[in-house]
């Protein structure tokens, strides 16, 4: 059964319709590939994906330990490569709201480095990540 349907609105805009709860997304090309940048690009969403993948997995780990990380924020660098025009490097950069042992270190950045997007993003998309600490 299909998680997602996208349906192309024309003008190089998407509109993704998650099935299960009807939430959607726009998607407009950016500006330095002949769209209006109006909304999140395609490679925007798979930054963007990154993030949100790897502070669900380490939200899941904070909880089995008893680790607080509400208000952990992070900031995502998507870096374009040409030839062929693709995603090259994600910079995560993280921000969390308070200080945390070597160990609890240890198991964040372990949820976060072990998330489903970081693991399926091939080895030619280079991965900074930052933790901060």
């Amino acid at each position: 059964m299909a998680t997602i349907e996208t349906t192309y609105l024309g003008g190089l805009r998407t509109e993704a319709t998650h099935l299960q709860s009807g939430t959607k997304i726009i998607t407009d090309a950016p500006v330095d590939n002949n769209g209006k940048g109006e909304a999140f690009s395609p490679t925007d969403l798979l930054a963007a994906s990154l993030g949100s993948c790897m502070m669900t997995i380490m939200g899941i780990a904070a909880n089995t330990n008893g680790i607080d990380i509400d208000n952990t924020k992070c900031s995502i660098t998507k870096i374009m490569a040409a030839n062929p025009r693709r995603v090259a490097e994600v910079v995560v950069n993280f921000k969390f709201p308070k200080q945390y042992t070597d160990k609890e270190q240890k198991i964040l950045e372990h949820a976060a480095l072990t998330c489903p997007v970081h693991i399926s993003l091939g080895e030619d998309v280079k991965k900074t990540v930052d933790f901060g600490w």
